[in-house]
């Protein structure tokens, strides 16, 4: 009878457990729900003031004008509802609807993302750039700071599908948009900013090496979500010779192997040789059967764009990137990617012309 009561009271300590955790989940819920409304009802709201600014303005066609409108609108609203409706704010509304003029468009996505994401998106340059950031902050589910980091370091600009022509790159992303569908150039950069590793000027590939694996976390956060660890130094046994790769993870939307070399010096056209060896390895040794096949990344201090492109190695599945140790001004990088565009422009002109 003792044995009884005990096992009822461990049912209705369990059931009480249950129903806490329920209500938890039920709260929870709810609170991101009335969030999203209420970020919805935000959003929405300076669309359509922007809208019935902008269309005043357009209406009288006179720019002064439109400014007093304005600046006595923000005094007015101020007045009735206090801090958050100054100038810039209004300013704000009016560059919301005039980069997103299209109400079906924008109403996605604010539905995708906060104010604070799409107030950060609408000042980016181009539609390209701006469908690129929103789609990965809607994917990867990037907070406000880590949009800012990203833009900052110009994570758009060292992606492969930045240097592709304008129409294929918005196919792309319309499939990124439609399907969730990430591209290798979505996924893969051509150069990393590695200044997290905190490297001395003077550093070995195994320094190099080591610090990656101690900053795993921020490697990780740098390569892009959907990296996952799986091996250092990989051995592979070949023609009873040891081989070593520096680093293997796994890409969970891809569905593929990730073999990573790293090298401190300059490209040069041996590694490709190294990297198909491990990667028809990692094909017949490693890969499941619902797997794509494995793919390369050679990351080094710095590359042979000629080389790289003679060698053609996207049809090897080997991508070649830079990587940066040191913390660079946005406008040094900026000019360091202008270079490394500008030379890969010409190679691929000269091809076509050839």
């Amino acid at each position: 009878m003792k044995k009884k009561i005990e096992n009822t009271e461990i049912v209705k300590k369990d059931n009480s457990q249950n129903l806490f955790s329920d209500i938890i989940s039920l709260i929870e819920n709810a609170k991101q729900n009335i969030a999203q409304t209420i970020n919805i009802s935000l959003s929405a709201t300076y669309w359509n003031i922007g809208k019935r600014i902008n269309d005043e303005i357009l209406q009288n066609k006179r720019a002064e004008y439109g400014k007093q409108i304005i600046q006595n609108l923000s005094e007015k609203l101020t007045e009735t509802y206090g801090k958050g409706w100054s100038l810039k704010q209004l300013q704000h509304c009016l560059h919301f609807v005039e980069t997103f003029p299209d109400l079906q468009i924008v109403s996605t996505l604010w539905r995708q993302l906060n104010w604070s994401h799409i107030k950060l998106i609408m000042y980016l340059k181009t539609d390209l750039e701006r469908d690129f950031y929103s789609q990965m902050c809607r994917i990867e589910n990037w907070s406000v700071r880590t949009l800012q980091d990203k833009i900052n370091s110009m994570l758009f600009d060292r992606t492969a599908i930045s240097k592709k022509p304008e129409e294929l790159a918005k196919l792309e992303l319309q499939k990124l948009k439609d399907e969730d569908k990430f591209s290798l150039d979505l996924v893969f950069k051509n150069h990393y900013v590695l200044d997290f590793l905190n490297l001395k000027d003077t550093y070995q590939e195994k320094d190099l090496e080591t610090a990656i694996l101690k900053e795993i976390e921020n490697f990780i956060i740098e390569l892009g979500v959907g990296f996952t660890f799986v091996a250092r130094q990989k051995r592979m046994t070949i023609d009873n010779k040891d081989h070593k790769l520096d680093l293997l993870f796994y890409h969970r939307k891809l569905k593929r192997l990730v073999a990573i070399e790293l090298k401190i010096g300059k490209f040069e056209a041996a590694y490709k040789g190294q990297m198909e060896l491990y990667l028809r390895w990692l094909e017949k040794y490693e890969t499941e059967p619902d797997e794509e096949q494995p793919i390369g990344l050679i990351l080094c201090a710095e590359g042979n764009t000629e080389q790289i492109e003679l060698l053609q190695l996207d049809k090897a599945n080997i991508k070649v990137a830079e990587y940066i140790t040191k913390y660079l001004p946005k406008k040094l990088l900026a000019e360091k990617l202008h270079v490394f565009t500008k030379t890969a422009k010409l190679l691929i002109e000269n091809r076509e012309n050839d």
